[in-house]
């Protein structure tokens, strides 16, 4: 990776023009994260972050690593602003506690069960109302994306998630568990495949297409709301899987 000093082969009006091309991708990052934020979460502080990414990208940007300049642009751009996120620290206390008991309400479902546990299960164990159920996973869209996405590094032009970016932290796995990328690859295409078709369609939709989930509820024909639920727990299945098969 080049230095900003190193990467001085840019001439200013290159640099500037990079800039202006991909300003565009800024936006669309900060639509793909920010569906379900409170009214009180600043989008303009998000987009100066993504901004920022933006620029380190142009002056880092090395194209003999082989990813092209737009797949690099977008890793750092969506770092960063899912690093303001977290240095906003914009959910409620009360929505993050009732997020992690619902992971760990799947986690001890599924290995009760040995199966990822049907969404009737889930809200008779949670001990709620379907409509406080489906309202908990819509306020906690943009919890599950950082909690998944938060730790990633990139590996050619495809994210890998780390182990922390699948549990709460690294204590939670054995020191091995998950030091070979190939091996975590397996691991998650596994969980995935434990999700229902719909599940599986979001998460691919999101992730591998990157669309909005605006754009998702478009081609799924459900509401953008909706949308958010399922991937809401659809991220919740996955960490219940893989820290069942990572702490195995």
């Amino acid at each position: 990776m080049l230095d900003t000093a190193d990467n001085a082969g840019l001439s200013a009006s290159e640099r500037e023009r990079l800039i202006r091309e991909h300003a565009g991708l800024v936006k669309y990052e900060v639509d793909r994260v920010a569906a379900g934020l409170p009214d009180q979460v600043d989008r303009d502080d998000l987009l100066s972050a993504g901004m920022i990414g933006l620029i380190k990208a142009v002056d880092r940007y090395d194209p003999n690593r082989g990813a092209s300049f737009a797949t690099y642009a977008t890793t750092l751009t969506r770092g960063a602003i899912l690093d303001e996120l977290r240095r906003m620290d914009w959910a409620p206390r009360g929505l993050r506690a009732r997020y992690r008991r619902l992971e760990e309400t799947l986690s001890e479902l599924r290995q009760r069960l040995g199966r990822q546990p049907s969404e009737e299960e889930i809200i008779e164990e949670l001990g709620v109302a379907r409509d406080e159920y489906h309202k908990l996973l819509r306020d906690a869209s943009t919890t599950a994306i950082v909690s998944l996405e938060g730790l990633t590094e990139a590996s050619g032009d495809a994210y890998v998630p780390t182990t922390e970016s699948l549990a709460e932290g690294r204590a939670r796995w054995s020191p091995s568990a998950a030091t070979d990328q190939r091996e975590l690859r397996r691991l998650i295409s596994e969980t995935i495949e434990e999700l229902s078709e719909r599940e599986k369609l979001v998460i691919s939709l999101y992730y591998q297409e990157e669309l909005t989930m605006r754009e998702i509820g478009m081609v799924l024909d459900v509401t953008e709301s909706r949308i958010c639920q399922i991937h809401t727990q659809a991220i919740a299945r996955l960490r219940a899987g893989l820290n069942s098969r990572l702490t195995a």
